[in-house]
């Protein structure tokens, strides 16, 4: 599986939250005033069906799209690169970092403590 760009990433985070869409919802979903394009739009709709993220079903000369890949396939691939990219396949790091970084609450320490022993 191909990581996204971030205009790639943002559409599909709509697919995601819609399940199936024409490329003139995804444009009323984006918050960003003014609007992009309709052809910048459908240009990274279409690279993504061509990367098997999305499928379509046609309606004549009308494509309605649909996530071929889960939100969670895809956070699980880019976790693992997040993890051998910048922390040495550890997650151990990985969770130092975010303690020491994000400053994490008590509450939070506690809950992952928590998500930890419910593992093991």
């Amino acid at each position: 599986m191909e990581e996204l760009t971030k205009a790639e990433e943002r559409v599909m985070q709509i697919f995601w939250k819609m399940k199936k869409a024409f490329v003139k919802d995804i444009i009323e979903e984006i918050p960003d005033e003014p609007k992009p394009p309709y052809n910048t739009i459908s240009s990274v709709v279409r690279i993504l069906e061509k990367k098997g993220y999305l499928g379509y079903k046609a309606y004549g000369k009308t494509y309605e799209y649909y996530p071929l890949i889960s939100k969670a396939a895809y956070k699980k691939m880019y976790l693992k690169k997040l993890l051998s990219g910048y922390f040495e396949d550890s997650p151990a790091s990985l969770m130092s970092f975010l303690v020491k970084e994000e400053k994490l609450s008590e509450e939070e320490i506690a809950k992952l403590k928590e998500i930890i022993e419910k593992s093991s």
